[in-house]
């Protein structure tokens, strides 16, 4: 039979984030390596940018505005906001001197595991889950046996569903924090 939803989903999700941690260390490390850490703080100005820009979906999808079509305007909003967090990732770099940056990051962190849940996990594993359902059925096997059979399955998807749950909250906590982390850049700056 097919692989279990954790390896066929979950491993691929983990790896794009994964993938989003070393980019980021690339990054810082030519950055300090050729003495370039100066441009780290723009790199926070364009990565929020790059994430407004990215929230042209979420206007579209609650009929602020008009146009574009969605499906094109949610691959927009996954990879901008993707490409955005590890230009404010590099930004944040490894300081340990304030806290409300840290939280920010954090909060970046979270925000975006819960938007690749979204994008990779949620949908093809439903859609993956009601195809072996089937094809057990088809089988001959009784409604009982096969529950039994996609148990872990179902449970994966049934928690997987909640994502948005998350999703929308730490986003608004990350705007805040980063509007706080920038008003107090501006209030201290010299």
């Amino acid at each position: 039979m097919n692989k279990p939803l954790l390896i066929k989903y979950v491993f691929p999700f983990i790896q794009w984030y994964a993938l989003m941690i070393f980019i980021t260390i690339a990054i810082d490390y030519f950055l300090h390596r050729y003495h370039l850490i100066y441009i780290g703080r723009y790199l926070g100005l364009i990565g929020t940018v790059v994430i407004l820009i990215s929230f042209i979906y979420s206007l579209r999808k609650r009929k602020i505005i008009k146009t574009g079509s969605p499906k094109k305007l949610l691959l927009l909003h996954e990879y901008l906001s993707w490409i955005g967090a590890v230009l404010l990732l590099v930004h944040a770099g490894i300081h340990f001197n304030a806290i409300l940056p840290w939280l920010a990051i954090v909060t970046l962190l979270i925000a975006v595991a819960s938007g690749l849940v979204g994008k990779f996990l949620l949908k093809k594993s439903n859609e993956l889950l009601k195809v072996k359902r089937q094809q057990l059925l088809d089988t001959g096997m009784s409604k009982e046996e096969t529950d039994k059979t996609l148990f872990f399955d179902s449970i994966t998807v049934d928690v997987m569903k909640n994502w948005r749950v998350v999703h929308l909250p730490i986003t608004f906590l990350l705007g805040v924090l980063s509007l706080l982390h920038i008003i107090t850049i501006i209030m201290y700056s010299k």
